[in-house]
């Protein structure tokens, strides 16, 4: 089992910035990727951004060159750094870890609010 705890979020204007901060624990040995999805009242959750255990990243098309995913491997700590951000960006975002197995498993955090307001 993995566990994952998400932070950061908060209230930010419009152009500003927050880091999100996804701890993980348990068998993390066993993940293959982290990422971070999001769901905006009455959406389904979309995926955002994810990074492989090589550190690749990739970022679905309408984050890209606002918002970075990173890693800290010593800390088994994965960050969203969200950056110009625009009240469209506002969801709940969750973190996700996925061992590709097979089977695939995926895990989740509880979820973290982002609302960009003025």
């Amino acid at each position: 089992q993995v566990q994952l705890v998400e932070s950061g979020g908060g209230l930010v204007q419009p152009g500003g910035s927050l880091r999100l901060s996804c701890a993980a624990s348990g068998s993390i040995n066993s993940i293959n990727y982290m990422g971070w999805y999001r769901q905006a009242p009455g959406k389904e959750r979309e995926w955002v951004a994810r990074i492989s255990d090589l550190g690749n990243s990739y970022y679905i098309n309408f984050v890209k060159g606002r918002f970075t995913i990173s890693r800290n491997n010593a800390k088994n700590t994965v960050y969203l750094q969200m950056n110009n951000l625009k009240p469209e960006d506002t969801a709940v975002y969750y973190c996700n870890a996925v061992r590709v197995g097979p089977p695939q498993t995926d895990y989740w955090g509880q979820g973290t609010q982002v609302t960009v307001s003025s």
